[in-house]
């Protein structure tokens, strides 16, 4: 199981793979969530459509969506901020679907659109392997002292 200490040793220049590790035994690592590369202001990854993110119909579940979108944010947030003195904390999550997707993976890229002092607001755009975009979210993350 991951403990926060773990998050705390995360940086742009940790491992890919090392920070995927962080999701095991989670939402994330049941959801099979990827990240595929992270930096200042930006966070890229992936989610198989698949049993585990379908809606009954066969197609991409909106709530899978919402996950995938928050965790990218997510770790954006944590990303900016030193974990040994705040905590992050979505409060705020939308998304307009606006395709669907019945199978392979679906790509995410999370930019900050506002890094205040105590919110992150993320823009998340989820696509399919052609670029079609699925969904358009944001993200609102509320940063607080431990």
């Amino acid at each position: 199981m991951t403990d926060s200490h773990s998050l705390q040793r995360i940086s742009i220049d940790t491992p890919i793979e090392e920070i995927n590790s962080i999701n095991k035994n989670t939402l994330m690592g049941q959801l099979g969530i990827e990240y595929l590369s992270v930096a200042e202001s930006k966070v890229t990854g992936r989610m198989p459509v698949d049993a585990r993110t379908h809606q009954p119909s066969g197609i991409l579940h909106g709530g899978a969506s919402l996950a995938f979108a928050e965790t990218l944010a997510g770790l954006g947030s944590s990303l900016l901020v030193d974990l040994a003195l705040y905590n992050i904390k979505g409060i705020q999550v939308s998304a307009n679907h606006i395709g669907t997707a019945k199978e392979g993976f679906v790509y995410g890229l999370a930019e900050i659109f506002h890094q205040g002092s105590m919110t992150h607001v993320w823009n998340v755009n989820i696509s399919d392997a052609s670029g079609k975009i699925i969904s358009t979210c944001r993200v609102t993350n509320m940063i607080t002292k431990k």
